[in-house]
């Protein structure tokens, strides 16, 4: 099944709970680590990409990336939405393993779990991939899920429901393993008549060492660890952790 090609089009309605000017401005605080000044900015897996809006309403120059299509259709039409006066983003289909861009950014973000859908591998190379388009005394922020997040998850039904849309979560996590397997279900209306389609993703548990340990490798510093963005999700504590690295 393909990820986020039934979901693309009720996704940002079933993510309601996230407050992503909050998050904007709390991306945009934690650059103040970098050793030059932040302009430029890369959106790891931006799907639909309301961050990216925020970002570029708040003055930065954007650049999305994101392997889904239908995500990143969505973008699109936001991006054009924009009003006169913000540099609209640049969006490109790409995994975050195949990162590739025509120069560097001042900053990068990866938010909302973008970094758990990398295994082990695919981390170390969006890694050295990063490095490669990030300027030197440049700043990567992104977060991850905790193991107590994952393990609350484990075995439990979510749904989460709009005017137009239903969406059930079936998770299984092997801590042994460190997957995380999510079946989901999404019943679109339209008019009177419902569609349902399905898809499964797969997250990955990387904890704090291996982080810090591939960061190194690619040429990264860990400056702060922080429990989860003040104010942008509600999130309960020790649920996400955010890494705010800078480019060596």
């Amino acid at each position: 099944m393909n990820a986020y090609r039934g979901l693309a089009a009720s996704y940002d309605s079933l993510q309601s709970e996230v407050d992503y000017k909050a998050l904007a401005s709390s991306c945009a605080a934690l650059f103040a680590c970098a050793e030059r000044k932040v302009e430029t900015v890369l959106d790891l897996a931006c799907g639909t990409g309301t961050l990216l809006c925020e970002l570029a309403r708040m003055g930065y120059e954007t650049i999305g990336i994101d392997g889904s299509p239908d995500m990143l259709s969505v973008a699109a039409q936001k991006c054009a939405s924009l009003p006169q006066g913000c540099v609209r983003p640049l969006l490109l289909g790409q995994t975050m393993e195949q990162l590739d861009l025509y120069g560097t950014v001042d900053a990068a973000v990866c938010t909302l779990d973008g970094m758990n859908y990398l295994d082990g591998e695919g981390l170390r190379e969006t890694l050295r991939r990063l490095r490669l388009f990030i300027a030197p005394g440049g700043v990567f922020v992104f977060d991850v899920n905790s193991p107590a997040r994952f393990r609350s998850m484990d075995g439990k039904v979510f749904a989460s429901e709009s005017e137009d849309a239903l969406s059930l979560w079936r998770c299984r996590f092997d801590e042994e393993d460190g997957e995380c397997v999510i079946e989901l279900d999404v019943f679109s209306r339209s008019g009177r008549l419902w569609s349902r389609s399905s898809e499964e993703h797969v997250e990955f548990y990387h904890s704090a060492e291996a982080l810090r340990s591939a960061l190194g490798d690619a040429g990264f510093s860990a400056e702060r660890e922080l429990d989860g963005y003040p104010g942008a999700l509600a999130d309960r504590e020790g649920a996400r952790l955010v890494f705010v690295c800078k480019r060596l």
